[in-house]
């Protein structure tokens, strides 16, 4: 009995490692094209336009309420670095948790995409 316990054990033990962290990253998670109407517009409207309308307030330096002002942000206002905290001015959402990276690479491959509206 006890050497079926440690079998056991042990095969559980094993079962659960992983030979590679690749494993563990979904490759479907992105969607094949991304779109500021399908994916970009709903995290800027939950995380950004706080600060970000129109006028900005709270310091905040543009509004991000169109499509417009979210690809001008992207391209001239560093708006993906300071998302992923590397950018001029700290991380943003200002005084805010980092958003998960999951959106952070949608706004990305928005921006490889070229900027796709609808």
């Amino acid at each position: 009995m006890k050497k079926i316990l440690v079998f056991i054990s042990l095969a559980l033990m094993y079962s659960c490692t992983n030979s590679s962290e690749d494993d563990l990253i979904d490759s479907n998670a992105l969607p094949n094209t991304v779109t500021y109407n399908d994916n970009v517009k709903s995290i800027i409207d939950n995380n950004c336009i706080q600060c970000h309308s129109n006028p900005a307030i709270n310091g905040a330096s543009v509004p991000l309420l169109t499509y417009t002002n979210v690809k001008s942000a992207v391209q001239n206002n560093n708006l993906i670095s300071k998302i992923n905290g590397t950018g001029p001015g700290g991380l943003m959402p200002f005084g805010g948790p980092k958003l998960p990276q999951s959106l952070i690479d949608l706004v990305i491959k928005w921006e490889s995409d070229g900027f796709i509206e609808n």
